[in-house]
């Protein structure tokens, strides 16, 4: 899976190369020297690496995943990018929470999602609580539509940009089986209630198309 991650997210996720701008642009602005980047579901430390020659020198890099084959994929890229921070990754269940302290910026890309629901308020909770006060969220999601009528169009469309990136009809059905049960979207408003509810004083949309979204938060 490590060795075909970025190829598939980069076919799989409308606009992903520019959300990934957007969000070391919003970075910059909350970062501070010093505090810790946190990364939950980092995978291959794509992001990471986009961040690095954007934020000071002495802001931490934290990643957490709870694939070791992830993160030995992650290593191989920032020793290849150059990025000469202090960097520690992990293995971390985040469905058992997240050891997160002096944070500036967290950053939850398609992660939320597949934490169980009952375990998402607690993680959130976990998340709020090592952040310092003007510190930054960011939440990028998969979304239900607010009405079924929608909710089936965006899923059309979503599969329509599939096949342009070149996935077959049977590739499509066998990710959305395997997806099923597994990946458990929540609607927009239900995540902004989410962030509001742990305390979150600023949320905004920053991202939509179709079924994605991504917010931002501020402490």
């Amino acid at each position: 899976m490590a060795g075909v991650f970025d190829d598939m997210v980069s076919r799989s996720v409308p606009f992903y190369a520019e959300m990934q701008r957007m969000v070391a642009e919003m970075a910059v602005d909350f970062v501070t020297p010093g505090s810790n980047v946190y990364d939950l579901g980092c995978s291959t430390a794509t992001t990471f690496i986009q961040l690095h020659p954007r934020l000071p020198p002495s802001a931490r890099f934290v990643g957490f995943d709870n694939s070791e084959e992830m993160l030995v994929k992650a290593r191989e890229k920032l020793a290849a990018s150059g990025v000469d921070r202090q960097v520690d990754l992990r293995v971390v269940d985040l469905d058992q929470g997240a050891p997160v302290e002096n944070a500036s910026f967290v950053m939850m890309i398609l992660t939320l999602q597949f934490i169980r629901p009952l375990n998402r308020e607690r993680l959130m909770q976990n998340v709020f609580g090592g952040m310092n006060e003007q510190g930054c969220l960011i939440l990028i999601e998969k979304v239900l539509g607010e009405d079924s009528l929608f909710n089936r169009l965006f899923i059309k469309y979503y599969y329509d940009m599939k096949r342009r990136h070149g996935y077959t009809d049977l590739e499509i059905a066998k990710k959305r089986e395997a997806l099923e049960n597994v990946l458990i979207p929540y609607k927009l408003l239900e995540n902004r209630e989410l962030l509001l509810r742990t305390g979150f004083r600023s949320v905004d949309v920053f991202f939509k198309w179709y079924n994605f979204c991504g917010m931002v938060a501020v402490k």
